[in-house]
């Protein structure tokens, strides 16, 4: 393999001047915002959904989140490696035009089916254009301004998550099919600017293209393990049919692990696992993100199904929680130079887990939003907007330049996975339930299954914790 070196990074196009690094990024966080929120909507837009395609159970419908996570997760990594070798500016703008058509075919969609193949079509549009982003933000920015561009850009999640409940019950409240339509000409205009702006560097990379055979073998992994969780529960957890799908997972990952080891152009380069502080962030990102994951889906039905909001009600009652994400991880640069990544990671994994164990032990059947959800909704804000931006920053900073785009895919890829997990989970523990107690007990399942999960974030945060303190003292 060949990189292609940089002699004079800053006579590089993206270091020309600030208003094209400013363009360049308004570019840049248009994208991910319209591909964060996207999530967010469909989580409050779920239950209209299902009234509107009559007979659609939430184990089925779950698969419109699912489907375009597992793509999403699958492909990130293909096209991470694509754009370091034919260029990110190329790869980015291609996965915005595509991501942009398929938000305009979800909008059409007549069946489930069809909205889940066009959401499928979606997702491989996001795929490259959301590790390209951070790749062209890092490539239009100097050295010396590329911690506060990392943390700038993992914010546009946070903010996208603070106003995607509220937009998406607006949007929901006068047809499901805007919360797809509003991507449209977003996409068209981003398209236009980025074609003028964005730096045009050269590929870094020759040599083969991306495995896409082990992407493959990635996808049917995922789905496979996604498949006996959501079905765990009416299948039976010790059937034949989940115990099959368990080991299908597990024999694919491995083959996929077999073929990374050996192909020229991986989907994930083995040797990055190796470096401790990319491991430990990378597993801890994935962890938390199954806890994300369920909270937000049972937040959403709990307010919907349980409590009987209307969506824009619902975007209203978990908004506050994400609007604190952005001011939090924006201004928590001082903590993390003061107790380090991992611990500042850690200490939010405790607030997050806090939040959800407080709607586990005090929500009831009847509202009680400003003492029974809204102090779990602050808290989880709080251990959001330390943990992720943190995460991502702690695993971008253990990479090589060369490697900005890979690496984020590997990142993103993680929390991906853990989206698919933590839907699946919670599809499958919340289960039919027959009357508001059932209800409860299911809810309450799956709130104890998320603070586990958050919880063992928190440990692999100490992990990375100790990672860079071995390293510092190197």
């Amino acid at each position: 393999m060949e990189i292609v070196g940089i002699s004079n990074p800053a006579a590089e196009p993206g270091y020309r001047d600030r208003p094209h690094r400013r363009a360049a990024f308004l570019v840049v966080a248009a994208a991910v915002f319209v591909a964060n929120l996207d999530l967010f909507i469909v989580n409050v837009a779920l239950p209209a959904m299902q009234q509107h395609f009559h007979g659609s159970s939430l184990a089925t419908l779950s698969w419109v989140l699912n489907g375009y996570a597992i793509v999403f997760a699958s492909l990130l990594v293909a096209a991470g490696r694509l754009a370091d070798r034919v260029g990110h500016r190329t790869v980015f703008l291609a996965g915005l035009a595509v991501f942009t058509a398929a938000s305009a075919l979800c909008a059409l969609a007549p069946t489930v089916g069809w909205l889940d193949a066009a959401r499928v079509v979606q997702a491989a549009g996001a795929a490259a254009l959301m590790p390209t982003s951070l790749a062209l933000l890092l490539d239009a920015t100097p050295p010396a301004e590329r911690p506060g561009a990392i943390r700038a850009w993992a914010s546009i999640g946070g903010i996208a998550a603070g106003l995607g409940p509220v937009l998406g019950g607006l949007l929901v409240e006068a047809d499901w099919r805007w919360v797809f339509i509003a991507n449209v000409p977003v996409g068209i205009a981003a398209l236009a600017v980025g074609a003028r702006v964005l730096p045009r560097l050269r590929g870094r990379e020759n040599g083969p293209l991306p495995d896409l055979f082990g992407a493959g073998l990635l996808t049917l992994a995922i789905a496979a393990l996604a498949v006996a969780l959501v079905k765990g529960d009416d299948w039976g957890w010790g059937s034949a049919r989940v115990l099959g799908g368990l080991l299908a997972a597990l024999l694919l990952a491995g083959g996929f692990l077999r073929r990374s080891a050996r192909h020229p152009a991986p989907i994930i380069e083995l040797p990055l696992l190796r470096v401790p502080s990319f491991a430990a962030a990378n597993t801890a990102a994935l962890l938390f993100t199954v806890a994300f994951a369920g909270m937000l889906l049972t937040s959403t039905l709990w307010c919907q199904q349980i409590w009987g909001y209307s969506a824009l009600r619902t975007g209203l009652a978990i908004a506050p929680g994400p609007l604190l994400v952005p001011p939090v991880a924006l201004g928590s640069a001082a903590l993390v130079r003061r107790l380090g990544p991992g611990r500042l990671a850690a200490l939010g994994t405790l607030l997050f887990a806090g939040g959800v164990g407080w709607w586990a032990a005090d929500i009831g059947v009847r509202p009680g939003y400003a003492t029974e959800l809204l102090p779990g909704m602050l808290l989880t804000g709080l251990g959001v907007g330390l943990v992720l931006p943190t995460l991502i920053g702690a695993a971008a900073a253990a990479l090589p330049p060369a490697r900005f785009a890979t690496g984020s895919a590997v990142t993103t890829m993680a929390r991906q996975i853990g989206a698919v997990v933590g839907v699946a989970l919670m599809v499958s523990l919340i289960g039919t339930p027959h009357g508001p107690q059932a209800a409860l007990e299911g809810f309450r399942r799956g709130w104890t299954a998320v603070i586990v999960a958050v919880l063992l974030a928190g440990a692999a945060a100490l992990v990375l914790a100790a990672a860079q303190r071995r390293a510092a003292a190197r």
